[in-house]
């Protein structure tokens, strides 16, 4: 464990490989899992805005949910809110291209109209977690790993891309440049890189 910016992160971050294998997979971690994509209050209010420019992107089933039960969920029991979950699990922003794969439909309207919201951090920081004691304040930075993304940890491992550098603009995103760097130069010390 290294403390950055008095972040707690885990070695595995620098020390497991990772890089999302869509074709493999076919997003399979919109679709998984007990509750929607964290959000934070400042993200819930992005969303909010953007939403009448999301809408038309969605599934039907996505559509109505949304108008009735609000684009964003309390889960946990209240402990956080996250994206709204459609009846078979999958975020209710989930769409899906020609090939059956998962894409983010934030991340879809960003890409076509530039904006500073790309998608939920805890999304695009994936497989990173990162959690906060409610009393402290303290952040810790773990990897999540989870079996579903066996396909992501091979190709990791065959490109040989740390997760770190896999989800670096998420870092830079979240915190900022200079705790990514710091984050690189400790994981080539500890590689044995360091000049």
């Amino acid at each position: 464990m290294i403390i950055i910016q008095e972040v707690l992160i885990s070695d595995d971050i620098v020390e497991k490989e990772f890089v999302c294998n869509i074709k493999r997979c076919k997003g399979a971690c919109c679709w998984e899992g007990d509750y929607g994509a964290p959000v934070t209050s400042e993200e819930e209010e992005a969303i909010m805005e953007m939403l009448p420019n999301i809408i038309p992107r969605l599934t039907e089933e996505a559509k109505i949910l949304i108008s009735k039960d609000g684009p964003i969920t309390s889960y946990n029991k209240g402990k956080f809110r996250g994206t709204t979950l459609l009846r078979d699990g999958s975020c209710a922003f989930l769409v899906k291209n020609e090939l059956g794969q998962a894409q983010c439909s934030f991340e879809q309207y960003h890409r076509e109209q530039p904006n500073d919201f790309k998608k939920p951090i805890s999304c695009h920081l994936y497989p990173i977690r990162v959690s906060e004691n409610e009393h402290t304040g303290f952040k810790a930075m773990n990897y999540d790993k989870w079996d579903i993304c066996s396909d992501a940890c091979a190709l990791g491992e065959e490109l040989k891309i740390p997760i770190y550098q896999f989800v670096k603009e998420a870092i830079i995103r979240a915190f900022d440049e200079s705790f990514f760097e710091e984050l690189d130069a400790y994981a080539q010390h500890k590689e044995g890189r360091s000049e």
